[in-house]
């Protein structure tokens, strides 16, 4: 792409010499690395896109268009962190890139947009993001959204504006803030002390889900702390550039869940577990928030996690469904929970479950950015569906909020049978069958 415009580095968020040359360009990345599959381009691989950073940090190369659209071309899903030997934290990398990007004016207006309302607008206020919300619901369920649709008014304006209308999730009708309580405690004696994000989007457009993680944690003898006046982790922030709203945002959970005692912070959301694991990474030199980030950090788990390490297997009955389990990226390259999740579905009597070719593959989805890059996606996600149906399951088991809706979507555009269910909700319809709940 041809640079519209030079300007120099502003802000120095960019690692060190020392990190930036850990990378021994031994090529061990490209082959995981979804946007070089897509190219066969050097610069769109982690080694190629290192090199850019290199260039940008050390003043050799100023932050310009082309930058800035090579680095939102990455999905940021860190498949070349898990491949590395070397151990090169490229994630760091790229989301210190973005926040160059962002405050040198870069991107494009399709994404400035999107940060600049839906992400530092709506995500980043409780109150904007429930408001809202109860528009889009009215939007979803009053028949605006199926007038626009049958009627094709979406196609004069854009064809690839209905299909994006249609990759967002359906608003929840009651949001999960308001049924689950400050504090809930278990029939019988509590083994944990547990605390518990409701999140942005997990709170008002996946609140069954959220519902279903505080009924299984109570199942297994939990206490569970949910603070009313927790927000949105800032993990879309921080991953596209806008860390200082990321912090801010950090912060106030650092606090509210500070007032509380604990042992573990569950998660259900593989992106906001990623980035509240690096909390003590992020305020490591803030003398205020280090100790108590790092704290805060240390306790995150997420659900499949600390079931792992309970084994509840002693509340599961036979359930009998094929099923394959799909990597969220941020949770099998970011958090390395790998065999956790595999492990407490294998200990569901009944449950078939046939390995998905290419499983911790992105699906395309990767916070914003089927929004922002809708047609890379697309390419990404028909390889995801091809391997779905290929895997003879009837339901796809994941751990993210963004994948659910973009394997969803996948099912119907790429005409794959499948249902797609979060792993904590396969694991409620196990407890609820031992106690005789109808699902």
């Amino acid at each position: 792409m041809k640079d519209i415009q030079n300007k120099p580095l502003l802000y120095s968020a960019l690692p060190n010499d020392d990190i930036l040359s850990q990378c021994i360009h031994c090529g061990l990345c490209l082959s995981v690395c979804p946007t070089y599959e897509l190219t066969k381009s050097e610069k769109s691989s982690p080694r190629g896109r290192i090199r850019l950073i290199n260039a940008v940090a050390k003043g050799e190369l100023p932050v310009t268009q082309s930058f800035a659209d090579e680095m939102s071309f990455c999905l940021d899903c860190q498949a070349c962190e898990t491949a590395c030997p070397a151990g090169v934290k490229y994630g760091t990398m790229v989301e210190a890139a973005r926040v160059e990007i962002d405050i040198a004016g870069f991107g494009s207006i399709i994404s400035r947009l999107i940060k600049k309302i839906a992400l530092k607008f709506v995500l980043a206020s409780t109150f904007n993001l429930k408001l809202f919300s109860k528009i889009l619901f009215s939007y979803q369920n009053y028949g605006i959204q199926r007038f626009l649709h049958k009627t094709g008014l979406f196609k004069l304006i854009s064809v690839k504006l209905g299909e994006i209308d249609k990759l967002a999730p359906r608003v929840s009708k009651i949001f999960s803030s308001k049924f689950i309580p400050e504090y809930s405690k278990p029939i019988g004696e509590a083994k944990f002390k547990t605390a518990f994000l409701t999140g942005c989007l997990m709170d008002v457009m996946f609140a069954e889900i959220n519902k279903d993680t505080v009924d299984v944690l109570l199942a297994c003898g939990c206490e569970v702390i949910s603070p009313k006046k927790q927000v949105c982790c800032g993990s879309l922030h921080a991953h596209n550039g806008d860390m200082e709203t990321a912090k801010k945002l950090a912060r106030r959970n650092i606090d509210e869940f500070g007032k509380h005692e604990y042992q573990y912070l569950i998660s259900n959301s593989a992106g906001c577990g990623a980035f509240m694991k690096e909390y003590g990474h992020v305020f490591a030199d803030d003398p205020e928030y280090a100790y108590k980030a790092k704290e805060f950090s240390g306790k995150v788990k997420d659900i499949t996690e600390f079931l792992d390490i309970e084994k509840p297997v002693e509340y599961f009955d036979q359930i009998k469904e094929t099923i394959t389990y799909h990597d969220a990226c941020h949770l099998a390259h970011t958090q390395k929970v790998v065999s956790e999740p595999r492990n407490v579905l294998k200990s569901i009597p009944g449950l078939k479950t046939n390995e998905l070719q290419e499983s911790n593959w992105c699906c395309g989805s990767a916070g914003i950015y089927n929004i922002v890059r809708y047609d890379d996606s697309m390419k990404i996600l028909e390889r995801k569906m091809e391997n779905i149906k290929n895997s003879g399951a009837e339901i796809v088991i994941t751990g993210n909020p963004g994948c659910i809706q973009q394997i969803k979507y996948g099912a119907g555009k790429f005409n794959v049978n499948v249902k797609v269910l979060h792993t904590v909700t396969i694991i409620k319809k196990a407890i609820d069958a031992k106690n005789n709940v109808e699902f």
